[in-house]
């Protein structure tokens, strides 16, 4: 009796199937589950809902996605192809890396789930978008003169979805209260304000707050100067293995 050969559990390890309904496609899946992830959430995606919002029934997205596991997988890659990385052999390496990492922390505050699965998205790294995403930062690096790209690679983007899981936090409670985020902050602060009242300002978060500063600049400007740190380091480590 031949052994049945182990199937890898992707979305990416088989082919789509022919679709019943020539108007509903795995594009067309897609596209409405990552609007209604950036609406409501990782909890609030079901296949059920999301038949509903297609107007088709659980039978008919199953031809095309087979588990939630696998939308999730095809929801990650469709919005990794929304990043930019400039091509390789930029003269000055640290400005295109900043533009990479720039765009991908914008990607995650555009889709503020994203950040928060990219480690339970099963294999998501096997999609075309992630993948070309990759292969494009290891080329940068690699130009730039970097031993190990790979760990370049790792090191950047640790502190990118580091910072950008802090923010989608942040953001969706501001989005929850229903306010803009400046009079959110303008709000919390009496209670800022209260919670620090008498301690060392040093290293308070709540501390940090002020009304008369943009958040969303407050918040760039946080992250750039995190970047900088970031690429300060590998500077050092440029040429030779991490």
């Amino acid at each position: 009796m031949t052994a049945k050969t182990n199937q890898i559990p992707s979305v990416w390890a088989r082919r789509e199937r022919e679709a019943e309904q020539p108007a509903l496609s795995r594009a067309a899946i897609v596209r409405e589950a990552v609007a209604m992830l950036d609406a409501e959430g990782v909890e609030a995606l079901s296949m059920r809902k999301l038949g509903a919002r297609l107007n088709a029934g659980a039978t008919s997205l199953y031809r095309h996605v087979a588990t939630k596991d696998e939308l999730m997988e095809l929801a990650v890659d469709e919005v990794f192809g929304e990043m930019a990385v400039p091509p390789a052999g930029d003269p000055d390496w640290r400005d295109a890396v900043t533009e990479a990492a720039r765009s991908f922390r914008a990607t995650a505050v555009r889709h503020p789930w994203l950040a928060s699965v990219l480690g339970q998205a099963g294999l998501a790294y096997l999609g075309p978008n992630l993948m070309s995403f990759t292969e494009r930062l290891a080329a940068l690096f690699t130009a730039a003169g970097f031993a190990e790209p790979g760990k370049a690679i790792d090191t950047l983007l640790f502190y990118v979805i580091g910072v950008g899981s802090t923010e989608a936090a942040w953001l969706t409670t501001v989005a929850r209260s229903g306010e803009t985020e400046a009079d959110f902050v303008a709000r919390l602060m009496p209670a800022a304000q209260q919670a620090t009242e008498g301690r060392d300002r040093l290293g308070s978060g709540a501390a940090d707050i002020d009304a008369a500063v943009d958040p969303a600049a407050a918040r760039e400007a946080k992250f750039r100067y995190g970047l900088e740190v970031v690429l300060d380091g590998l500077a050092l480590r440029r040429g030779d293995a991490l």
